[in-house]
């Protein structure tokens, strides 16, 4: 198995209330994919850091092998999400991938 983990930090010209709405808007929108994708057992977002963060959301996922990974990455309804719900309003984005 593949685990797949992302830091974001979102834009600083966005707002509380709208950091709230995109938050909400990532997390629904990727935890919505399992069962859509192939090869994906798993996928959570975490948007409640502590004040010691120096990230905004987390996304925590996993995969049955690297190829599901892959294959997740191009996948029409996992692009649809990161172009319309990540994308536009994070500004970092940090990776790590890795077999367990």
């Amino acid at each position: 198995m593949v685990k797949h983990i992302i830091l974001w930090q979102l834009r600083d010209e966005l707002n509380d209330e709208e950091k709230i709405t995109v938050k909400t808007g990532i997390k629904e929108g990727l935890e919505a994919l399992v069962g859509q994708i192939p090869g994906l057992i798993e996928i959570k977002v975490e948007c409640k850091g502590l004040a010691s963060s120096n990230a905004d959301v987390m996304l925590y996922s996993l995969f049955e092998n690297e190829h599901a990974l892959k294959a997740y990455a191009v996948h029409p309804k996992h692009v649809a999400v990161a172009d319309n719900m990540v994308r536009p309003y994070t500004k970092t984005r940090l990776c790590l991938d890795f077999e367990c």
